[in-house]
Protein backbone atom coordinates (compact mmCIF):
# COMPACT_ATOMS: atom_id res chain seq x y z
CA UNK A 1 0.00 0.00 0.00
CA UNK A 2 1.50 3.83 -1.03
CA UNK A 3 1.29 6.75 1.77
CA UNK A 4 -1.36 8.00 -0.43
CA UNK A 5 -3.38 5.12 -0.01
CA UNK A 6 -2.97 4.39 3.52
CA UNK A 7 -3.78 8.25 4.20
CA UNK A 8 -7.17 7.82 2.25
CA UNK A 9 -7.91 4.53 5.10
CA UNK A 10 -7.22 7.20 7.50
CA UNK A 11 -9.45 9.71 6.37
CA UNK A 12 -11.99 7.23 5.84
CA UNK A 13 -11.06 5.68 9.19
CA UNK A 14 -11.74 9.22 10.60
CA UNK A 15 -14.89 10.38 8.55
CA UNK A 16 -16.64 7.56 10.14
CA UNK A 17 -15.57 8.04 13.63
CA UNK A 18 -15.76 12.04 13.60
CA UNK A 19 -19.36 12.94 12.21
CA UNK A 20 -20.07 16.57 10.84
CA UNK A 21 -16.56 17.72 11.52
CA UNK A 22 -14.89 17.90 7.88
CA UNK A 23 -12.82 20.20 7.75
CA UNK A 24 -11.73 19.45 11.86
CA UNK A 25 -10.57 16.05 9.97
CA UNK A 26 -8.56 17.69 7.11
CA UNK A 27 -7.24 19.65 8.76
CA UNK A 28 -5.45 17.38 11.56
CA UNK A 29 -4.29 15.27 8.14
CA UNK A 30 -3.14 18.07 6.47
CA UNK A 31 -1.09 19.20 10.07
CA UNK A 32 -0.08 16.16 10.03
CA UNK A 33 1.59 16.27 6.74
CA UNK A 34 2.55 19.15 7.24
CA UNK A 35 4.74 18.49 10.28
CA UNK A 36 3.13 21.54 12.79
CA UNK A 37 0.26 22.21 14.97
CA UNK A 38 -3.33 23.32 14.98
CA UNK A 39 -5.20 25.31 17.36
CA UNK A 40 -8.85 24.67 17.74
CA UNK A 41 -11.54 27.03 18.51
CA UNK A 42 -15.27 25.43 19.33
CA UNK A 43 -17.69 25.36 22.17
CA UNK A 44 -17.82 21.99 24.25
CA UNK A 45 -19.24 18.70 23.08
CA UNK A 46 -17.90 19.13 19.22
CA UNK A 47 -15.63 15.78 19.14
CA UNK A 48 -12.40 17.69 19.25
CA UNK A 49 -10.83 15.54 21.72
CA UNK A 50 -12.69 12.41 19.31
CA UNK A 51 -10.61 13.56 16.68
CA UNK A 52 -7.47 13.52 18.06
CA UNK A 53 -8.37 10.53 19.87
CA UNK A 54 -9.20 8.89 17.02
CA UNK A 55 -6.14 9.97 14.82
CA UNK A 56 -3.84 8.11 18.13
CA UNK A 57 -5.88 5.33 17.11
CA UNK A 58 -5.33 5.37 13.46
CA UNK A 59 -1.20 5.53 13.39
CA UNK A 60 1.37 3.63 14.81
CA UNK A 61 1.89 6.37 17.67
CA UNK A 62 1.49 6.80 21.03
CA UNK A 63 -0.73 9.94 22.59
CA UNK A 64 -1.12 11.83 25.77
CA UNK A 65 -3.79 14.33 27.14
CA UNK A 66 -2.77 17.71 29.06
CA UNK A 67 -5.53 19.03 31.14
CA UNK A 68 -4.27 23.08 31.46
CA UNK A 69 -5.16 24.20 34.29
CA UNK A 70 -4.56 27.48 36.87
CA UNK A 71 -2.26 25.90 38.81
CA UNK A 72 -0.36 23.55 36.20
CA UNK A 73 3.52 24.10 36.46
CA UNK A 74 5.86 24.21 33.49
CA UNK A 75 7.60 20.76 34.86
CA UNK A 76 4.54 19.12 34.74
CA UNK A 77 4.27 19.27 30.76
CA UNK A 78 8.53 19.08 30.10
CA UNK A 79 9.07 16.84 33.51
CA UNK A 80 11.78 17.19 35.93
CA UNK A 81 15.38 16.14 37.71
CA UNK A 82 14.48 13.75 40.57
CA UNK A 83 17.15 13.38 42.72
CA UNK A 84 17.95 9.71 43.62
CA UNK A 85 19.42 9.34 46.84
CA UNK A 86 21.03 5.78 46.55
CA UNK A 87 22.76 6.63 43.37
CA UNK A 88 23.10 10.35 44.58
CA UNK A 89 22.68 12.08 41.01
CA UNK A 90 19.50 13.23 39.29
CA UNK A 91 17.91 11.96 36.62
CA UNK A 92 15.58 13.18 34.45
CA UNK A 93 12.05 12.43 34.54
CA UNK A 94 10.26 12.83 31.23
CA UNK A 95 6.85 14.45 31.50
CA UNK A 96 3.67 13.95 28.70
CA UNK A 97 4.88 15.95 26.25
CA UNK A 98 7.13 13.30 25.19
CA UNK A 99 4.78 11.20 23.18
CA UNK A 100 3.66 11.74 19.51
CA UNK A 101 0.21 12.90 19.70
CA UNK A 102 -0.52 15.73 22.41
CA UNK A 103 -3.89 17.34 23.37
CA UNK A 104 -3.50 20.78 25.30
CA UNK A 105 -6.86 20.41 26.18
CA UNK A 106 -7.56 24.43 27.40
CA UNK A 107 -4.55 25.70 26.93
CA UNK A 108 -5.89 29.29 27.77
CA UNK A 109 -6.65 28.21 31.59
CA UNK A 110 -2.92 27.89 32.40
CA UNK A 111 -0.65 30.96 33.12
CA UNK A 112 1.84 32.23 30.48
CA UNK A 113 5.36 30.42 31.63
CA UNK A 114 3.05 26.95 30.90
CA UNK A 115 1.78 28.16 27.73
CA UNK A 116 5.05 28.90 26.80
CA UNK A 117 7.10 25.78 28.23
CA UNK A 118 4.67 24.32 25.33
CA UNK A 119 4.99 26.30 22.93
CA UNK A 120 8.85 26.26 23.03
CA UNK A 121 8.71 22.67 22.43
CA UNK A 122 6.33 22.63 19.68
CA UNK A 123 9.37 25.36 18.14
CA UNK A 124 12.11 23.60 18.92
CA UNK A 125 11.04 20.38 19.46
CA UNK A 126 12.76 19.96 22.13
CA UNK A 127 12.63 20.73 25.95
CA UNK A 128 15.66 22.19 28.61
CA UNK A 129 15.51 21.10 31.99
CA UNK A 130 17.77 22.49 33.98
CA UNK A 131 21.48 22.33 31.52
CA UNK A 132 20.28 19.80 29.76
CA UNK A 133 18.40 19.71 26.64
CA UNK A 134 16.14 16.40 25.41
CA UNK A 135 14.49 15.63 21.71
CA UNK A 136 11.06 15.25 21.36
CA UNK A 137 9.92 12.39 18.90
CA UNK A 138 10.52 12.80 14.92
CA UNK A 139 6.58 13.03 14.82
CA UNK A 140 4.90 15.08 17.35
CA UNK A 141 2.01 17.20 17.00
CA UNK A 142 0.22 19.04 18.99
CA UNK A 143 -3.63 19.91 19.09
CA UNK A 144 -4.32 22.86 21.48
CA UNK A 145 -8.36 23.63 22.37
CA UNK A 146 -9.94 26.77 23.56
CA UNK A 147 -13.22 27.80 24.44
CA UNK A 148 -14.30 30.80 23.33
CA UNK A 149 -17.34 31.00 25.36
CA UNK A 150 -16.11 31.18 28.37
CA UNK A 151 -13.38 33.35 29.49
CA UNK A 152 -13.54 34.23 33.20
CA UNK A 153 -9.93 32.62 34.48
CA UNK A 154 -8.38 32.06 31.10
CA UNK A 155 -4.74 33.60 30.20
CA UNK A 156 -5.66 34.16 26.07
CA UNK A 157 -2.51 33.30 24.37
CA UNK A 158 -0.92 36.48 22.74
CA UNK A 159 -0.66 36.97 18.88
CA UNK A 160 3.06 35.88 18.93
CA UNK A 161 2.61 32.57 20.80
CA UNK A 162 -0.62 31.71 18.54
CA UNK A 163 1.81 32.54 15.04
CA UNK A 164 3.54 29.47 16.65
CA UNK A 165 0.81 27.24 15.21
CA UNK A 166 0.59 26.24 11.64
CA UNK A 167 -3.25 26.32 11.40
CA UNK A 168 -6.08 27.85 13.39
CA UNK A 169 -9.39 25.58 12.93
CA UNK A 170 -12.72 26.95 14.51
CA UNK A 171 -15.32 24.34 14.56
CA UNK A 172 -19.15 24.74 14.98
CA UNK A 173 -22.51 23.02 15.52
CA UNK A 174 -23.42 20.36 13.13
CA UNK A 175 -26.55 19.77 11.30
CA UNK A 176 -29.48 18.16 11.89
CA UNK A 177 -29.14 15.12 9.51
CA UNK A 178 -25.33 14.72 11.02
CA UNK A 179 -26.96 15.22 14.93
CA UNK A 180 -28.94 11.98 13.73
CA UNK A 181 -26.34 10.05 12.52
CA UNK A 182 -24.13 10.81 15.79
CA UNK A 183 -26.84 9.71 17.39
CA UNK A 184 -27.03 6.31 15.43
CA UNK A 185 -23.05 6.21 15.78
CA UNK A 186 -22.72 6.58 19.70
CA UNK A 187 -25.55 3.13 19.56
CA UNK A 188 -23.85 1.76 17.54
CA UNK A 189 -20.53 2.18 19.70
CA UNK A 190 -22.14 1.66 23.16
CA UNK A 191 -23.65 -1.92 21.50
CA UNK A 192 -19.56 -2.27 21.07
CA UNK A 193 -20.43 -2.95 16.84
CA UNK A 194 -17.43 -2.81 14.61
CA UNK A 195 -17.66 0.43 12.43
CA UNK A 196 -14.00 0.55 10.85
CA UNK A 197 -10.92 -1.19 11.06
CA UNK A 198 -8.17 1.37 12.41
CA UNK A 199 -5.38 1.70 9.52
CA UNK A 200 -2.51 1.66 12.09
CA UNK A 201 -0.40 3.91 9.68
CA UNK A 202 3.42 3.50 10.99
CA UNK A 203 5.92 6.48 11.26
CA UNK A 204 8.14 5.13 8.36
CA UNK A 205 5.26 5.70 5.87
CA UNK A 206 4.26 9.10 7.39
CA UNK A 207 7.58 10.50 7.26
CA UNK A 208 7.74 8.87 3.33
CA UNK A 209 4.07 10.64 2.94
CA UNK A 210 6.15 14.00 4.15
CA UNK A 211 8.96 13.65 1.66
CA UNK A 212 6.12 12.93 -1.28
CA UNK A 213 5.08 16.50 0.40
CA UNK A 214 7.85 18.33 -0.97
CA UNK A 215 7.92 16.78 -4.33
CA UNK A 216 4.20 18.79 -5.07
CA UNK A 217 4.84 21.10 -7.75
CA UNK A 218 4.56 24.64 -6.98
CA UNK A 219 4.74 26.75 -10.45
CA UNK A 220 6.17 29.98 -10.00
CA UNK A 221 3.09 31.95 -10.81
CA UNK A 222 1.62 29.70 -7.31
CA UNK A 223 4.34 31.04 -5.51
CA UNK A 224 4.20 34.69 -6.31
CA UNK A 225 0.05 34.14 -5.82
CA UNK A 226 1.21 33.00 -2.02
CA UNK A 227 3.18 35.84 -1.30
CA UNK A 228 0.68 38.71 -2.89
CA UNK A 229 -2.20 36.86 -0.63
CA UNK A 230 0.50 37.86 2.13
CA UNK A 231 2.01 40.89 1.12
CA UNK A 232 -2.08 41.88 1.24
CA UNK A 233 -2.15 41.64 4.94
CA UNK A 234 0.85 43.91 5.69
CA UNK A 235 0.39 46.43 2.57
CA UNK A 236 -3.29 46.39 2.26
CA UNK A 237 -3.70 49.79 0.80
CA UNK A 238 -2.47 48.45 -2.39
CA UNK A 239 -5.38 45.99 -2.82
CA UNK A 240 -8.44 47.51 -1.08
CA UNK A 241 -8.57 50.96 0.18
CA UNK A 242 -11.44 49.35 2.63
CA UNK A 243 -8.74 46.55 3.83
CA UNK A 244 -6.35 49.40 4.79
CA UNK A 245 -8.85 50.48 7.37
CA UNK A 246 -9.82 46.64 8.85
CA UNK A 247 -5.89 45.98 9.26
CA UNK A 248 -3.17 46.77 11.83
CA UNK A 249 -0.91 44.19 11.15
CA UNK A 250 0.21 41.29 8.70
CA UNK A 251 1.38 38.11 8.68
CA UNK A 252 4.72 36.72 8.93
CA UNK A 253 7.01 34.86 6.73
CA UNK A 254 6.36 32.11 8.41
CA UNK A 255 2.39 32.68 7.60
CA UNK A 256 4.23 32.38 4.03
CA UNK A 257 6.16 29.46 4.59
CA UNK A 258 2.89 27.37 6.31
CA UNK A 259 0.53 28.37 3.62
CA UNK A 260 2.59 26.88 0.90
CA UNK A 261 3.20 23.39 3.03
CA UNK A 262 -0.32 23.67 3.89
CA UNK A 263 -1.06 23.74 0.28
CA UNK A 264 1.09 21.47 -0.22
CA UNK A 265 -0.53 18.99 2.08
CA UNK A 266 -3.75 19.63 0.31
CA UNK A 267 -3.33 18.96 -3.48
CA UNK A 268 -1.26 15.79 -2.18
CA UNK A 269 -4.65 14.48 -0.14
CA UNK A 270 -6.46 15.54 -3.43
CA UNK A 271 -4.27 12.95 -5.07
CA UNK A 272 -2.76 15.52 -7.55
CA UNK A 273 0.46 16.47 -7.81
CA UNK A 274 1.42 20.22 -8.30
CA UNK A 275 -0.77 22.53 -6.35
CA UNK A 276 -3.49 25.15 -7.76
CA UNK A 277 -4.78 28.60 -6.66
CA UNK A 278 -7.77 26.99 -5.27
CA UNK A 279 -5.53 25.11 -2.73
CA UNK A 280 -3.97 28.13 -1.58
CA UNK A 281 -7.45 29.83 -0.80
CA UNK A 282 -8.63 26.37 0.79
CA UNK A 283 -6.19 26.76 3.45
CA UNK A 284 -5.85 30.73 3.44
CA UNK A 285 -8.53 31.30 6.09
CA UNK A 286 -7.14 28.30 8.67
CA UNK A 287 -3.31 29.60 8.39
CA UNK A 288 -4.09 32.95 8.80
CA UNK A 289 -6.78 33.50 10.99
CA UNK A 290 -4.92 33.99 13.80
CA UNK A 291 -1.61 35.64 12.73
CA UNK A 292 -3.35 39.03 11.28
CA UNK A 293 -4.66 41.72 13.95
CA UNK A 294 -7.95 43.93 12.76
CA UNK A 295 -8.17 47.56 13.46
CA UNK A 296 -10.25 49.16 16.44
CA UNK A 297 -12.36 50.20 13.19
CA UNK A 298 -12.68 46.88 11.76
CA UNK A 299 -14.22 45.45 15.73
CA UNK A 300 -16.81 48.78 15.77
CA UNK A 301 -18.20 47.81 12.81
CA UNK A 302 -18.53 44.51 13.28
CA UNK A 303 -16.00 43.02 10.81
CA UNK A 304 -14.03 39.77 11.80
CA UNK A 305 -11.28 37.97 10.97
CA UNK A 306 -12.86 35.77 8.12
CA UNK A 307 -14.27 38.83 6.46
CA UNK A 308 -11.30 40.46 5.92
CA UNK A 309 -9.31 37.41 4.49
CA UNK A 310 -12.57 36.54 2.04
CA UNK A 311 -11.82 40.24 0.74
CA UNK A 312 -8.08 39.78 0.43
CA UNK A 313 -8.88 36.45 -2.14
CA UNK A 314 -11.31 39.03 -3.75
CA UNK A 315 -9.16 41.73 -3.78
CA UNK A 316 -6.22 39.67 -5.02
CA UNK A 317 -5.81 38.57 -8.81
CA UNK A 318 -5.17 34.93 -9.22
CA UNK A 319 -1.22 34.94 -11.34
Amino acid sequence: MSSRDAFMALRRYLQQHILGQETLVERLLIALLADGHLLVEGVPGLAKTKAIVALAEGLDASFQRIQFTPDLLPADITGSDIYRPAQGTFEFQAGPIFHNLILADEINRAPAKVQSALLEAMAEQQVSVGQNSYALPEIFLVMATQNPIEQEGTYPLPEAQTDRFLLKVNVDYPDAATERKILQLTRQQALQLEIAESPQISCDTLVQARQEIWQIHVASAIEEYIVQLIIATRSPEKFNAQLAQWLSYGASPRGTIALERCARAHAWLAGRDFVTPEDVQALLFDVLRHRVILSFEAHAQGVNVDNVLQMIIDSVPVT
